[in-house]
C-alpha cells in the first residue's frame, strides 16, 4: 500500500511539473512572461476560482446523508486550517515580516485541490473525492479571509494598505462563491446545461493556467538557494509531518474512521497551495520565495503524503 500510494503521489507531482515546465519554457522564450502572468492572477481570482467552487456544489448529488457528511467534512476542514494557523504562528516571527507572511501562508493553506483530489480518487474512490471536495470549501473560506489578511498585513512594494477591512474579507470571490453556491446545493437547484457547460469550461482552466503562471515564477527562481533557506524546511516539517499527525490524533478523538478519516488526513498532508504564489503576486510579496517554498515542499511531499495516507488506513 505504501509503495502504491508513493507511485500515485509521484505521478501527480510529475503531471504538475510538466505543466510548470511548460510555463517556465514559455517565460524563457518570452511567449508568456512573469509580467503577463501577474496580470492573469485577477482572471484566476475573480472568474475561474468562483466557477470551480460553483461547479463543485452543483455537481454533488444531493442526499441527507451526503449533506451531513459534507457539513462534517467542512467543519473538520475549518478545524484543520484553524489548527494550522495557530501552530505556525510561533515559528515565523523573527526576520522580514513580508517573507514571514509567505511562510505562514504556505504552512496553513495546502494543495487540497490538485494534489488531494486525484489521490483521493485513486486511493479512496468517489467517496474520498466527495470528502476532500468539502475541505476545499473550508480552504477557500480560510484563503480569502485569514490568507488575505495575512498576505496584505505587511507593507511592501505593490502591496495593499496594511489594515483590517471586514468588507474586503467578506466581499471577495472566494467567500461570495461559497455563499452563493451553498443555497443552490441545499435547494436542489439544477442549472440548465447552457449555464453549466460554460462554468465547466472556465473551471477546467484552473489547474493548467495556475501551473503555467507558477512556471513563469519558477523560471525566475534561484534554485541554488532553495534548500538553503531553513524556514522553507520549517514549512515542510510543519505542513507535511506535524500538522497531519496532529490532525490524525484529533480526528480519532472525535471518533472518525474509515474513508472520512483517510480523506481528511490526506487533505491535511498536502503541500502548500499553488495560490501561495498567486497571493504573493497580488499583494506585493516575494513571488520568487513563494515559488521556492511551493516547489521544495511539493517535492518532499512525494514521500510524506503516501506515508500519512498509509498511516491513516491503519487506524
Amino acid at each position: 500500500m505504501f509503495v502504491q500510494n508513493m507511485l500515485l503521489a509521484s505521478r501527480q507531482v510529475l503531471i504538475l511539473y510538466i505543466l510548470v515546465a511548460a510555463g517556465a519554457i514559455a517565460d524563457k522564450t518570452k511567449i508568456f512572461t512573469e509580467k503577463t502572468a501577474k496580470a492573469c492572477t485577477n482572471l484566476l481570482f475573480y472568474i475561474i476560482t468562483p466557477c470551480v467552487i460553483l461547479r463543485s456544489f452543483l455537481e454533488i448529488e444531493y442526499s441527507d446523508k451526503a449533506t451531513k457528511n459534507l457539513l462534517a467534512a467542512v467543519g473538520c476542514g475549518l478545524l484543520l486550517h484553524l489548527t494550522a494557523s495557530l501552530i505556525s504562528l510561533p515559528f515565523f516571527r523573527r526576520g522580514d515580516g513580508n517573507r514571514n507572511c509567505v511562510f505562514k501562508y504556505a504552512s496553513v493553506h495546502g494543495n487540497c485541490g490538485y494534489m488531494a483530489l486525484p489521490l483521493a480518487n485513486a486511493v479512496l474512490g468517489p467517496q474520498g473525492v466527495f470528502y476532500c471536495s468539502a475541505v476545499i470549501i473550508s480552504f477557500q473560506i480560510c484563503a480569502f479571509t485569514y490568507g488575505v489578511t495575512l498576505m496584505s498585513g505587511d507593507k511592501s512594494a505593490g502591496a495593499e494598505k496594511a489594515r483590517f477591512e471586514l468588507k474586503r474579507i467578506l466581499l471577495n470571490p472566494g467567500v461570495l462563491s461559497v455563499v452563493t453556491s451553498l443555497p443552490l446545493y441545499l435547494l436542489h437547484v439544477s442549472m440548465p446545461s447552457a449555464v453549466m457547460e460554460p462554468v465547466r469550461y472556465i473551471a477546467s482552466m484552473n489547474t493548467p493556467l495556475a501551473m503555467l503562471i507558477f512556471g513563469t515564477y519558477i523560471a525566475n527562481t534561484k534554485w541554488g538557494t532553495m534548500f538553503k533557506e531553513k524556514k522553507i524546511l520549517g514549512v515542510a516539517a510543519l505542513k507535511l509531518i506535524a500538522l497531519p499527525l496532529l490532525m490524525l490524533g484529533m480526528y480519532r478523538l472525535f471518533g472518525l474512521s474509515g474513508t472520512l478519516l483517510s480523506s481528511l488526513v490526506l487533505s491535511s498532508s498536502s503541500p502548500p497551495a499553488n495560490n501561495t504564489v498567486m497571493f504573493a503576486a497580488k499583494y506585493g510579496k516575494d513571488t520568487g520565495l513563494a515559488a521556492q517554498v511551493v516547489t521544495a515542499v511539493s517535492l518532499i511531499s512525494i514521500v510524506t503524503m503516501p506515508a500519512m495516507i498509509a498511516l491513516s488506513m491503519i487506524f
